[in-house]
């Protein structure tokens, strides 16, 4: 069925699957090299966002360049962007309901002037 699509599409789906996988590979590298919980934090929720958003906005150009309404692409896509900040936030929340401390070091005191 892709050999019918224009290659103007194709390069459109394509290139939108290589941003997807770019920011879901740096969103792992960042679960792994961040040091604790809420550095940890903001690598799926943003990088791999964007990541799953990359991939499903590919989805949908097929879709609509197959002539479907590519609603369910759509919805996904909306339903990601809206509940991984949600979800993110709930998390540290908790975090710092159970006194979670952090790792990163803290910047010395400046004076004020």
């Amino acid at each position: 069925m892709h050999e019918d699509l224009h290659w103007t599409i194709q390069a459109l789906a394509a290139a939108l699957l290589v941003v997807g996988g770019v920011f879901a590979l740096v969103g792992a590298i960042g679960m792994l090299r961040f040091r604790d919980f809420y550095m940890r934090l903001h690598a799926p929720t943003k990088a791999s966002t964007l990541g799953v958003g990359g991939v499903l906005l590919a989805s949908l150009v097929l879709d609509w360049a197959q002539g479907n309404t590519g609603l369910q692409a759509l919805l996904i896509t909306l339903f990601v962007f809206v509940t991984a900040p949600v979800s993110a936030n709930l998390l540290a929340q908790a975090a710092l309901h159970l006194r979670l401390r952090s790792k990163a070091p803290v910047p010395p005191e400046q004076p004020q002037p």
